[in-house]
């Protein structure tokens, strides 16, 4: 199935890692990510995901790396 149909529906999901992505609204939330409330086309569900995923980097990275130029 192709997912650039302009009639699924897609929900965002992010990660423990706070990594985000889109999820096609037909299937089940796959197992370690969570819906954040955002959903709709998929042009709409990126645009959503490029305003608030700003630093690429997972969590376990961007702690590490702070916790590195803390003891420097």
């Amino acid at each position: 199935m192709s997912f650039d149909r302009d009639d699924i529906q897609f929900h965002v999901v992010v990660n423990d890692e706070d990594q985000y992505s889109i999820w096609p609204d037909f299937k089940p939330t796959p197992e370690g990510w969570r819906r954040v409330g955002v959903s709709g086309d998929k042009a709409t569900c990126l645009k959503h995901i490029e305003s608030v995923w700003l630093d690429m980097r997972p969590r376990s990275l961007r702690e590490a790396m702070d916790r590195d130029a803390s003891r420097a």
